[in-house]
């Protein structure tokens, strides 16, 4: 394990959330921004794990997948599954044309996981 590698995970996750936090302050709410940033933090925190345990991360950002790997490593990932499962609708794809429906709803439970 490199600890560098590791820490890097931990920090770009770290500025993901913040920036969610963020922009959830301002006046003018990007809601699809803002889930982006929550699944990209826990997407980045789920690599920052598998770095830990010498497991080098797919390039995916299909976070039912790489929490599935964390669960082989260690059960307790179990108890994320669900919150991944909801996270995993604001991957990449919201970053594209025909988005999907989002609302200050999603972004106080995406806030709050």
């Amino acid at each position: 394990m490199k600890i560098k590698d590791v820490i890097e995970w931990m920090q770009i996750a770290d500025d993901d959330f913040d920036a969610a936090k963020i922009l959830n302050e301002s006046d003018r709410k990007h809601y699809e921004v803002i889930c982006y940033h929550c699944s990209q933090a826990v997407e980045k925190y789920l690599k920052g794990y598998l770095s830990y345990n010498d497991i080098i991360p797919q390039k995916t950002h299909n976070l039912l997948l790489l929490n599935e790997i964390c669960i082989g490593i260690d059960n307790n990932f179990e108890n994320i599954r669900t919150e991944c499962s909801l996270l995993n609708r604001f991957t990449n794809e919201i970053r594209y044309p025909h988005r999907i429906e989002i609302n200050e709803e999603d972004v106080i439970i995406l806030l709050l996981l």
